[in-house]
């Protein structure tokens, strides 16, 4: 994989949260991930899911494959080369990356899927978390594709904030899908909320004022804020900047997860 120092390299998309603080998220929501899955019955692996082309045991399956990309180098060399390849000519990487985990993983049985989900947390979350700043200072390789727009990220950014939040709004999915209870704390979640809207703000750059509400929720705003103010769950603000939901202005906005 070639990549490239970000020193010197204005527009690159890097983390706002510290190492520390996004390694601390990552951890608590690998254990967060792992205890929903854990609550399912049976027959809650076949329901289908805001993933709109997976069902809770292939949405399940990509996240065991990412948990196992980020715990092992060699799985991540691996699942890497294959994707880029593109093997069922997928048009972006990340998709190809998916498919593939979606492929491997999800011959397992739901009881395989839940022991190894628990078992590559911790490996997940050390993984990342021993990773070098200068590994996470390079630029990844290529482009992704954001509202539309190419963007170039940093290793960083991926590493420390969209591995996170993957899982995180896959707990989200899990929970809707299924029906059972979405776990939710200012700490944590309320944390990855915040860095969310932070990016949100900056990515559309305009004035607003924004009041998500419910446990992970909070007041935000620019200077110039409008009188009127966004007000809604701050589970839903995510889910739409996510695209999981039609809005338009600045929710329109979108921010990878």
């Amino acid at each position: 994989m070639t990549t490239t120092n970000t020193a010197d390299l204005p527009g690159l998309r890097r983390p706002a949260l510290p190492h520390a603080d996004a390694m601390r998220l990552a951890a608590t929501e690998y254990d967060g991930i792992a205890d929903a899955v854990e609550q399912l019955a049976p027959q809650d692996w076949n329901k289908p899911t805001d993933c709109t082309e997976w069902s809770v045991h292939q949405l399940i399956s990509h996240v065991v494959g990412m948990a196992a990309m980020a715990a092992s180098p060699l799985e991540n060399l691996r699942q890497n080369r294959i994707a880029n390849k593109r093997p069922g000519g997928e048009a972006q990487m990340i998709d190809a990356l998916t498919a593939l985990q979606v492929r491997k993983f999800g011959t397992a049985t739901s009881a395989e899927l839940t022991t190894r989900l628990r078992e590559l947390g911790p490996r997940a979350a050390a993984g990342r978390r021993r990773t070098p700043g200068l590994i996470r200072g390079l630029r990844m390789p290529g482009s992704q594709v954001v509202g539309g727009i190419d963007e170039k990220w940093s290793l960083g950014y991926l590493i420390d904030i969209i591995l996170t939040r993957d899982p995180w709004m896959h707990r989200i999915d899990l929970s809707r899908a299924t029906g059972h209870a979405l776990v939710l704390t200012a700490d944590h979640d309320g944390r990855i909320v915040d860095d969310v809207v932070r990016e949100w703000a900056g990515r559309h750059g305009r004035p607003y004022r924004l009041i998500p509400t419910g446990p992970a929720g909070g007041t935000w705003s620019a200077p110039a804020a409008p009188d009127d103010a966004l007000e809604f769950d701050a589970i839903e603000f995510c889910r739409i900047l996510s695209g999981r939901g039609q809005a338009d202005g600045l929710l329109a906005t979108v921010v990878p997860f």
